[in-house]
Parts: C-alpha cells; sequence; structure tokens
C-alpha cells in the first residue's frame, strides 16, 4: 500500500498538467481531423459532443491507442470539472487550496477510465513490440501514465503513487522526443516534472536529486509555453496551465492576459470569465 502524504500545492499543481494531454500528429489530415475537434470540445466543456468524436475514431481506427486514451482524457477532465478542480488549483493562497471541499469521485466513471487506459496501454505495448519509435504508442504511453498520476494525487490523494506515475510520463516523453524533436505537444510531460520537482522544498529536492530526478520551475515554465506556442492539441490547455502558473506567481496581468484570450476561443467555457472576474477583485 502507498502511504498518503502531504503534498505541497505546487505539486499538485504540476500533476495537473497532464490532465487533457493529446497526441502530437504532425498534419491535420481527413483521418486526424476528428482528433482536433474532440480536443476543442473539451477546452468547450462539451463533453458528451467530444465522447462522441473520441468513439466513432476508435471504431474507424481499432488498433490506435490514440483513441481510448483520448476518452480516457476526456472522462477524467469531464471528473475534474464537475468537482471543481480546475477552479481550485487558481487559489493563490495555500491555506484555502488545502481547505477546499472533500472530493466525492464517482466511481463508475473511474471504473470506465481505468478501463479505457488498460486498453491504450495493451494497444501501445503491442505496437512498440513491433516497432519501438511507434509515435503515437509513445505518447499514448506518456498521456496514460499522466492521467493515472492525475486521478491519484488529485482525486484519490494517493500522492506517492502519483509521483512514481508522474516519472513515468517523463521517461516516455523523452523517449517520444528521441523520435521527433518536433513534437511539441510532448514537452507538456517533460515541464511537468522539472515543474513539479522545481516547487517542491529544497530537502525533497535534495532527496528526489539522489534517486535521479532533478526539476527547474523556471524551465518547466518555459516548456510549458513552448507548447502553448508551438503544440498542436494541448497549445489551449498548456495556455490554461500557464495562467494558473501566473497567479501562483503573483503575475496577475499576464493571467488576465492569457484568460482573456481563451475567453474569446472558448466562449462556452466559464471558467475563463470567472477567473478573470475573481483577479479584477483581487487585492
Amino acid at each position: 500500500m502507498v502511504r498518503n502524504t502531504h503534498m505541497p500545492r505546487g505539486v499538485a499543481l504540476g500533476l495537473l498538467l497532464l490532465v487533457l494531454g493529446g497526441p502530437q500528429l504532425q498534419a491535420a489530415d481527413a483521418t486526424t481531423a476528428p482528433l482536433d475537434q474532440g480536443f476543442r470540445l473539451l477546452y468547450n466543456l462539451e463533453f458528451p459532443q467530444a465522447q462522441q468524436v473520441f468513439s466513432a475514431w476508435q471504431q474507424d481506427h481499432p488498433q490506435d491507442p490514440i483513441g481510448p486514451v483520448a476518452e480516457a482524457a476526456g472522462l477524467l477532465f469531464s471528473e475534474f470539472q464537475r468537482l471543481g478542480i480546475l477552479e481550485s488549483q487558481f487559489y493563490a493562497s495555500d491555506a484555502t487550496f488545502e481547505a477546499r471541499k472533500k472530493l466525492s469521485p464517482d466511481p463508475a466513471l473511474r471504473d470506465r477510465l481505468n478501463g479505457a487506459l488498460d486498453r491504450a496501454e495493451s494497444q501501445a505495448r503491442a505496437r512498440l513490440a513491433a516497432n519501438p519509435k511507434d509515435e503515437n504508442a509513445l505518447f499514448a504511453m506518456t498521456l496514460s501514465s499522466g492521467l493515472r498520476a492525475d486521478y491519484a494525487a488529485l482525486i484519490e490523494k494517493r500522492n506517492l503513487a502519483s509521483l512514481h506515475f508522474t516519472k513515468d510520463a517523463t521517461t516516455w516523453s523523452h523517449q517520444l522526443l528521441a523520435v521527433d524533436a518536433e513534437c511539441f505537444d510532448a514537452h507538456l510531460a517533460t515541464g511537468i516534472s522539472q515543474y513539479i520537482i522545481g516547487s517542491m522544498s529544497m530537502p525533497m529536492r535534495w532527496i528526489l536529486r539522489i534517486g535521479g530526478v532533478s526539476g527547474d520551475k523556471n524551465a518547466g515554465i518555459a516548456e510549458l509555453q513552448l507548447t502553448a506556442q508551438r503544440g498542436r492539441y494541448l497549445a489551449p490547455f498548456a495556455r490554461i496551465l500557464l495562467a494558473i502558473a501566473y497567479v501562483r506567481e503573483k503575475n496577475n496581468e499576464q493571467a488576465r492576459e492569457v484568460l482573456s484570450g481563451l475567453r474569446s476561443e472558448f466562449p462556452n467555457n466559464p471558467l475563463f470569465a470567472q477567473e478573470i472576474a475573481r483577479l479584477q477583485s483581487a487585492p
């Protein structure tokens, strides 16, 4: 059994960064265009419509792990939206974050999530056995590890387990970037690792460094900025995460600028207007 330990809020934010990963495919063609549509529906909080897109894509591509891992991303993001986890990440006060209401996860959704992740990992490992440089398989493993980390940390409060999954996601993302250095969405995972470790206290960073894990908060933010500027499916989500990071760094003006752009691009998502109003009323 993994011991439950207190996780600094910066670490919880870092783990949240993996929630909405998506595959990096080089050209929007007739095959992959539905995936673009599905992820944009997620950003607009149109979850049933997004799942319809992902389900149809899986029927047409039954051996591609991108389908089930996209389904899992949508399921977890919808649960985070229902539980108010995205909103809580904008709290500038650690005390307010720790005092947030107790979560009541949906067990049926959890089972669907785990089933989709299991399918994605099984398909990805089968493809990697045939071709260790399969980009979709490598990204599916990266994202699956990240989604497991998010659920463990932010819903189940199994913090050590979530850090293990985060390390796995970073390892897979490094393999993916070695295959395709221009897979800009993959920088989300490496940026997470940098931000998580860089946000920890010095003693904790020292302990993790002994285990071969190091990090730098500013380097992590720089990788998120790279995804925000050049990513395909993840560019909008990277901007959300940067806005959260700017709030934590007391840079409310830059956070408002990012959120204003997101509000215009995704008008059906009330989170952006809500956080802009909160920042405007902040002292």
